[in-house]
């Protein structure tokens, strides 16, 4: 069965940067579009990015274009987050996502 796990998540202070990982397992990793979300405490899931089976297409929120980049390795079943000039309203937990499948998440909290 599919499986996901994140990692990578920390508390930073506003304008740092951290890079989330997500190892994916039992399925063949290659051939799906990955995704990353957030939810922020009290708030709804909310869509972060999106990367093509090959890497080479990639889309995101508009709070979040020029500041974080999504990346995949096929090669090592990993799904990449950077994120640079953080904010206090990046705050939250992170997943990715595949097939309607989350990972249990990892924390962002970012403090001013």
């Amino acid at each position: 069965q599919v499986q996901l796990v994140e990692s990578g998540g920390d508390s930073v202070q506003a304008g740092g940067s951290l890079r989330l990982s997500c190892a994916a397992s039992g399925f063949t990793f290659r051939h799906y579009t990955m995704r990353w979300h957030r939810q922020a405490p009290g708030k709804g899931l909310e869509w972060v990015s999106t990367i093509n089976k090959d890497g080479d297409d990639t889309d995101y929120a508009d709070s979040m274009k020029g500041r974080f980049t999504i990346s995949r390795d096929n090669a090592k079943n990993t799904l990449y987050l950077q994120m640079n000039s953080l904010k206090p309203e990046d705050t939250a937990m992170y997943y990715c996502e595949t097939m309607g499948v989350r990972g249990q998440g990892t924390q962002v909290t970012v403090s001013s």
